[in-house]
């Protein structure tokens, strides 16, 4: 099976669930798993353990935990890139999400009793994240002011162990005019999902790795536009083995 049809098997399997929250969060999902390059490259590269506890914050309906449980799926069926590293294995998969919407949409397309998936509606700014193995915060960082930022970035980094992992994307507010496109990009999305346009608090890349490097994180970015004009940035944040 070619790369291609191997991502549009995944592709399926990971949005077919949404079919019970209604059409939006089904082309919703689509759109969002298949036009996004970063959900394959976070498979590809492993970058996340073999297996772990995940706490997504800002999680919306949830397609991240859902591509995961699909890919998971696929690979114990030996249906997997032999390029690719193996999928990781989620013991639990923890989503905290500010728009009950979002949630109710999830609530339908996991059910309320999944043994693996819970999300929850809650500011992560407030939210006790726990202990975890994995975070993740996909663009939604500059939600907050740069107060409320270091904040959630010290609570994250204080809820992994060594050798965790954050994982994060955020634009890159010295990239220019690719930077003002990614946030045209943001409100538009954010105006589809029914929710007000909000202000947003961006920084260059340099000062959000500094940032990450004076909290306790090594930090690894990845440009992540796929040939788009964004300035998209995953940022790869690890917990040293032995702390400072």
């Amino acid at each position: 099976m070619t790369d291609q049809a191997f991502l549009n098997t995944l592709l399926d399997k990971a949005t077919d669930r949404f079919r019970a929250s209604g059409r939006f969060a089904w082309h919703y999902a689509r759109g969002k798993l298949s036009g996004d390059c970063i959900f394959r490259e976070l498979l590809r590269q492993g970058i996340f353990p073999a297996q772990g506890h995940f706490l997504d914050l800002g999680c919306g309906q949830g397609s991240l935990f859902s591509w995961l449980l699909a890919t998971r799926e696929l690979y114990e069926l030996g249906n997997w890139p032999t390029d690719w590293a193996p999928a990781p294995k989620p013991l639990s998969l923890r989503g905290v999400e500010l728009m009950q919407k979002d949630v109710d949409r999830a609530a339908q397309a996991f059910g309320a009793n999944h043994p693996v998936v819970g999300i929850v509606q809650g500011d992560m700014c407030k939210t006790d994240f726990g202990q975890v193995d994995v975070v993740t915060i996909l663009d939604a960082l500059h939600y907050f002011d740069h107060d409320g930022q270091r904040d959630v970035l010290s609570r994250t980094h204080a809820a992994l162990p060594p050798g965790g992992v954050f994982v994060t994307r955020i634009g890159d507010a010295a990239a220019g005019l690719p930077y003002h496109l990614c946030n045209l990009t943001d409100h538009v999305v954010t105006f589809m999902r029914g929710h007000r346009l909000p202000r947003l608090y961006c920084r260059p890349l340099a000062e959000w790795v500094a940032l990450l490097e004076e909290i306790g994180f090594k930090v690894e970015p990845m440009k992540m536009s796929e040939g788009k004009p964004f300035a998209n940035v995953m940022l790869v944040c690890r917990v040293p083995a032995t702390r400072a």
